[in-house]
């Protein structure tokens, strides 16, 4: 980056108040999908956990301070929206099954922490009982307790989760799917609550099935009832959708134009998409079904390369979303989680993202 750049782009972000911090006052914000890195000590010591090598209670003592670490990391890249890098979660679904009432999971040991549980459910789920909780507050609580910037926190979506479940008892899968969406409601309504700022939903096998868009969005509009909306406070609501990141392999390849027109049917805010591995020529599909309030999460990071990318390769990345979409409707983002980066690499891609934002929020600011 040439000094002269670089130090305007520092002129320009100085210490935020807690309201300039908000998501809907900053200009391109950045933030993650949701997963940090998992170091190769906390992989070890969460499969310890599976194999009885260590309490439950040091294990959350273990997460804690993981947590610590991802959001000082997150902080000290620049990035304006953090997660708690979802380091209690040893996948994109176990965490949230072993929690949901009727899912029936016979054995909880695993071989490796990551493994997925087999799990099943043998009776139509008790989705309208709102006193069970899945417990997800106390973590969104505990990560506010260690920053004071806002909080992103991410959801499995019930497309997926229904995926991985073996249903036993239910003739059509789009109940189950349901079901599952109004146990995430009661989840959703009570984060909000807590104080996140963005709240999102993570369909990771939707692109494998695009023939059930609609079921999706229907279900995520499940999950958000009640939530947020136009002119209401509360968290701004996303949904994310990616090819696969297990083990940093994309499970599926095609393009969003399956999720459009659908999509534009969702009661969300933002829309968070993979796209810098894959190139922008998804960001068309914003032109051919235009939306007055529909957000972009801009995936300009690709998690599954350690190679860092150029700040001015980030930051022509994001001049390419500002063709389709204003600054006001755009975040910028990883592709997807990081959670098979190495911490190292994940910590330098961090930076670059911001640099690159700062870039280009530099030229938006001065053109402003």
């Amino acid at each position: 980056m040439p000094a002269r750049t670089k130090a305007k782009a520092k002129t320009l972000t100085p210490a935020l108040s807690q309201r300039e911090r908000e998501p809907s006052t900053l200009v391109l914000p950045t933030t993650v999908v949701g997963s940090f890195s998992v170091p190769e000590w906390l992989e070890r010591l969460k499969t310890d956990y599976y194999q009885r090598r260590i309490s439950s209670a040091y294990l959350q003592e273990i997460h804690e301070v993981a947590i610590k670490a991802a959001l000082k990391d997150q902080e000290k890249a620049g990035v304006e929206i953090v997660s708690d890098g979802e380091l209690r979660r040893d996948n994109d679904l176990d965490y949230f099954l072993a929690r949901i009432p009727g899912v029936e999971i016979p054995h909880l040991a695993k071989a490796y922490y990551y493994d997925y549980f087999d799990a099943y459910v043998r009776h139509p789920l008790p989705s309208h009982d709102a006193t069970d909780s899945l417990g997800l507050v106390d973590d969104l609580r505990f990560t506010r307790t260690y920053t004071d910037r806002p909080v992103k926190f991410s959801l499995t979506g019930p497309y997926s989760l229904a995926r991985r479940l073996r249903n036993e008892a239910y003739a059509d899968q789009a109940d189950l799917v349901m079901d599952l969406a109004r146990i995430l409601n009661r989840e959703a309504r009570a984060l909000a609550e807590a104080g996140a700022a963005i709240l999102q939903v993570d369909e990771p096998f939707l692109a494998g099935y695009p023939e059930h868009a609609e079921l999706a969005i229907r279900a995520v509009n499940t999950v958000f009832e009640g939530v947020g909306g136009a002119g209401a406070d509360g968290p701004k609501r996303a949904l994310h959708v990616c090819y696969g990141n297990r083990y940093a392999r994309p499970a599926w390849e095609g393009h969003y134009d399956f999720l459009f027109p659908a999509v534009l049917e969702a009661e969300i805010d933002q829309l968070v998409l993979e796209l810098a591995r894959r190139g922008d020529e998804d960001l068309e599909l914003f032109r051919r079904y235009p939306s007055d309030h529909l957000a972009l999460g801009l995936g300009v990071i690709d998690v599954k390369s350690t190679q860092v990318e150029p700040v001015e390769v980030v930051a022509a990345r994001i001049r390419r979303g500002l063709d389709v979409l204003p600054a006001d409707r755009l975040l910028v983002n990883p592709d997807c989680g990081l959670r098979h980066l190495p911490p190292e690499a994940a910590r330098a891609k961090l930076r670059a993202m911001r640099d690159g934002a700062d870039l280009v929020r530099a030229e938006v600011l001065g053109h402003a």
